[in-house]
């Protein structure tokens, strides 16, 4: 079932464009909207042995700011949580992991611009 809120349909859109794009940079996908107790994660990725959390921002303008300015100090805590859950159900504690986010604006149907910014925070940032 597709959504039917506009902003909904467009997030989706954008980290199906967002997955493309890192897949022809070489990244392997792992998972997708992975749900847990407290949020959920947009992708998970493999980056030549890294585990790479990858948060999509989907943008129609540039009213709001870079992909940067969209992961505020507490959003990266939260990610920060998750991630730290998902490796933890996995018994992955010994993998390297990083955080990259990447802005998709434009539209849904044709991103003008696709922005990935790889190790785009760290966990001891606060």
């Amino acid at each position: 079932m597709f959504p039917t809120d506009p902003r909904h349909r467009f997030g989706q859109a954008s980290e199906i464009w967002a997955e493309q794009f890192l897949i022809a940079k070489g990244y392997r996908i792992l998972d997708r909207n992975v749900r847990l107790s407290i949020g959920e994660l947009d992708l998970i990725a493999d980056d030549r042995g890294v585990i790479v959390f990858v948060e999509v921002k989907g943008r129609s303008t540039e009213a709001f700011g870079g992909a940067l300015s969209a992961v505020d100090r507490r959003k990266r805590a939260k990610l920060s949580k998750l991630a730290a859950q998902y490796l933890a159900q996995r018994h992955w504690s010994d993998k390297l992991c990083r955080f990259d986010v990447v802005l998709v604006q434009g539209k849904p149907s044709a991103p003008e611009q696709i922005e990935h910014i790889p190790n785009a925070f760290d966990v001891t940032e606060s």
